[in-house]
This record gives structure tokens, C-alpha cells and sequence, in this order.
């Protein structure tokens, strides 16, 4: 059964376009876990949730009771004018889990058995909700998909934005003056404003921006975010909720290889991004370059963006997380290659998400190829389910000593510290 579903109003001006789309297993099921979807975008582009790629039909079929949510991106969820209002995009999702504790009961779900997951800003969404004292209590698992706790803005950072925009609005910054524009224009101005960006990057304006290009991901405000989401979990906050954290072992090859940027990048441009990192640029790249024997410029820039982006941030999550010794831990990495773009592709960004949902197919062809592996969609999916419904992923937990990782390829296989080299690497840098 699939229901879209409208919840209360959501605190913020403008209209509130949150709505949810509900996979349940049968009428007269009582008690199920219960998965919620964020979906990712960059916090500026519209993911649906009710995209044919976040089909909960596999989840039902399993048992599950499968919410997936939209919610105000760009401007209109995170516009930042140091005016009181913020984060709106997460006061939806926050709407979202509170909808959920009080009428998910009706489609056969558990409201004390809620698992939040995403993938890219989906996942640092999950990485902030687990931070955030006012989501506390809505939710009892989190997995965290290429996510983490690192990207957030700084109020001054995001106020810098929020002025540019209505400067490229042509309207004073004042959030009714930019709520007044018609929305064709906001995406005009919002599409300007990251030309901008990617064609000068000036440290002094972009400040965080420069690295992560999220100009509307969410900010420290002092209210909903206290402090950076890592920071509030490495101080115990989420410490009671289970997580299952992870990434791809080659993410940042989805935004090179197809498009043949990774053949146009130089030894400049990536020393320059390793110098960005606050990583030593000699050492750096020596270290890279014995990892990856014979990698040109554009794949070692690959795998330092890779690592600095979505990997470190996924392990100093597991860090955190499991120091607090209460709610599980348990790591993965997806290391499957896909064999697009002559096989370049590789283990990329968003490449995991077709065999979580178990929706191997014509959709996903384009990005997985023509005949995936089954049994690794079985395995993936399997997990979560198992862990939204236990608690436990399958495999033995992470912690500190033995940082057990679940290796997802053919075969799947437990390694212990597969990331020895990088963690030491950016050891008091990320």
C-alpha cells in the first residue's frame, strides 16, 4: 500500500511543501520497524522522495514500513539572514519523524523502532538530526549513507550567501522581500550563485563553502545546531542511538568520470586542493601516490576529495559514536566497481543506493550496467532491514580496536582497519 501524506505545519514563511510517501507491508500489521527516507541533492536540488530509485516496495515486502520525505531545499529551506529563522529544511524533516511518532501506528509501524536513513546530503542530514537536541527521542537508529558530521556553515559564512543572493535577486536581503520573487528566478539566481562558486572559489567570501560546494547546507545557528554535528556527538549527543556508518570507496569519480573532467585535471589544481585540505601537499602526495600506484593527477584528486568528503568523515562518526559506548556502532564501505564509463566509474557516489533498495534493474542500468550483481543487492538490503528491525547489521560492531568494517563487493567479506593509512593521514585535519 502507498499513501502521500501532507503533516502539520511546518514553523517558517512561505508555503510548506513537506510531504511523505508511505510503503506499508498489509492492513492489520501491527508493531513493524519502521525506515524514513531523506533523500540527498546537495540541499539545493529537489531529490523526491517519491523517486522511482527510493521505491519502498522491497522494504514492505520484507516487513518494513517505508517512509520517504520531501522537503524544503536551496534558498527556501536554508536561506540564512541572521534574522531568527534557519534551518527550515530541517525543521521539515524534524516535522516529518514528529508525524511519524504520532500516526505511523496506523500503517502498522512502530514509533519507538524508527530508523532514519539517507545518502549524500540525505546522509548528513541523518548526521545532523543525530546531533540536534531537538530531534532526540523521534528516532532509534540511523544509518548514515556517504554522509557524516563535518558539513555545516558558520552564520557568518551563510549570512555572506544569503546577502549575495538577494543581491543577484536585485532585492534587499530581508526574507520577504526574497520569499516576494517568483520561483523561476530564485532557481535563476540560486544557478548563478553557484557559477560563482565554481568559477571563484575565493576562500575569503566561500569560507567552508570552497571545499564542500553546498552553499545551502544547514548552519550553525546556535538554536537547532548548537555546535558542528561531529563535535556534538563526540561530546555524547546521539550516544544512545544505534548508527551504521559508511561510504564508497571511490565516491568522487561519479562527478569526474562522466562528464571527462578527471583527464583534464593537473599535478597544479590537485596540489592546490590538497593545500585547500590542510593536508602537507609533499607528503600528501607521496602517500597517495604509493597507495595508488600509477594514478594520474585527476584519480588521485579523485580519492583525496573521496577521503576528505565522505570517507574520513564516515569513520570519525564511527569514532565518536562508539567512544560513547551505548548505542551500536557498525561501519561499512561499498568497494562493488561498476563498469560504466569503461569501468571508470568505479565504486562512486550514490552507486550503493540501487542495491539497498534491492531495485536492480533498467532504471539503475545507466549507472550499474546491464547485469549487477543480485547477490550483492540481497546482502545490502538484507543488512539494513535487519539492522532497522534488531539493532544489529550482521556483522561484528565497530570500535577503536578493532574497527571491524563490512566490506560490501563480490564477495562481501569483515576486514579490520581498512583504513589504517588515510586515518593517520588526516589525523587532527579532518
Amino acid at each position: 500500500m502507498v499513501a502521500a501524506l501532507l503533516p502539520p505545519e511546518v514553523p517558517g514563511p512561505g508555503d510548506n511543501c513537506l510531504t511523505l510517501n508511505i510503503w506499508s507491508p498489509a492492513l492489520g500489521e501491527v508493531g513493524l520497524p519502521v525506515m524514513l527516507w531523506i533523500p540527498g541533492g546537495m540541499y539545493e536540488y529537489h531529490a523526491t522522495g517519491a523517486s522511482p530509485w527510493y521505491d519502498g516496495t522491497s522494504f514492505a515486502r520484507d516487513g518494513v514500513v517505508f517512509v520517504s520525505i520531501n522537503h524544503r531545499v536551496g534558498a527556501e529551506g536554508f536561506l540564512f539572514l541572521n534574522d531568527g529563522i534557519s534551518n527550515l529544511g530541517l525543521l521539515d524533516q524534524i516535522a516529518a519523524l514528529e508525524w511519524v511518532q504520532q500516526n505511523i501506528a496506523v500503517f502498522g509501524g512502530d514509533p519507538g523502532n524508527v530508523t532514519i536513513f539517507g545518502e549524500s546530503a540525505g546522509g548528513l542530514s541523518v548526521g545532523t538530526l543525530l546531533s540536534m537536541p531537538r530531534a532526540k527521542g523521534l528516532f532509534r537508529r540511523a544509518i548514515i549513507e556517504s554522509g557524516g558530521g563535518h558539513h555545516v556553515s558558520t552564520p557568518r559564512t551563510a549570512e555572506r550567501i544569503g546577502r549575495r543572493l538577494a543581491e543577484l535577486l536585485g532585492t534587499d536581503a530581508r526574507r520577504e522581500a526574497i520569499a516576494a520573487v517568483p520561483i523561476e528566478q530564485m532557481l535563476k539566481a540560486q544557478e548563478a550563485l553557484r557559477g560563482e562558486l565554481l568559477s571563484n572559489p575565493d576562500p575569503a567570501f566561500w569560507g567552508e563553502i570552497m571545499l564542500d560546494g553546498l552553499p545551502w547546507e544547514p548552519v550553525i545557528d546556535g538554536d537547532l545546531i548548537p555546535v558542528r554535528p561531529i563535535d556534538a556527538i563526540s561530546a555524547g549527543i546521539g550516544a544512545d542511538v544505534d548508527i551504521l556508518s559508511g561510504s564508497n570507496t571511490e565516491e568522487w569519480r561519479l562527478f569526474l568520470v562522466p562528464g571527462g573532467v578527471i583527464d583534464a585535471i593537473g599535478e597544479e589544481a590537485l596540489a592546490g586542493t590538497i593545500m585547500a585540505t590542510g593536508l602537507p601537499v609533499a607528503a600528501t602526495l607521496a602517500a597517495y601516490r604509493d597507495r595508488y600506484p600509477g594514478a594520474s593527477a585527476g584519480d588521485l584528486f579523485a580519492a583525496v576529495m573521496t577521503d576528505w568528503y565522505w570517507r574520513v568523515p564516515a569513520l570519525r562518526l564511527a569514532e565518536a559514536h562508539s567512544a560513547q559506548g551505548k548505542g551500536s556502532t557498525f561501519m561499512y564501505e561499498f568497494a562493488w566497481r561498476s563498469p560504466q564509463f569503461d569501468g571508470r566509474l568505479g565504486a562512486g557516489h550514490a552507486v550503493e543506493i540501487p542495491f539497498v533498495f534491492d531495485m536492480l534493474g533498467a532504471q539503475t542500468e545507466q549507472l550499474l550496467g546491464a547485469r549487477p550483481p543480485q547477490q550483492l543487492a540481497d546482502e545490502m538490503h538484507k543488512a539494513w532491514t535487519r539492522f532497522a528491525t534488531t539493532g544489529d547489521a550482521g556483522w561484528p560492531e565497530f570500535d577503536t580496536a578493532r574497527r571491524a568494517t563490512m566490506h560490501f563487493d563480490v564477495p562481501s567479506t569483515v576486514v579490520e582497519d581498512p583504513m589504517a593509512a588515510e586515518r593517520r593521514l588526516w589525523e587532527g585535519v579532518r
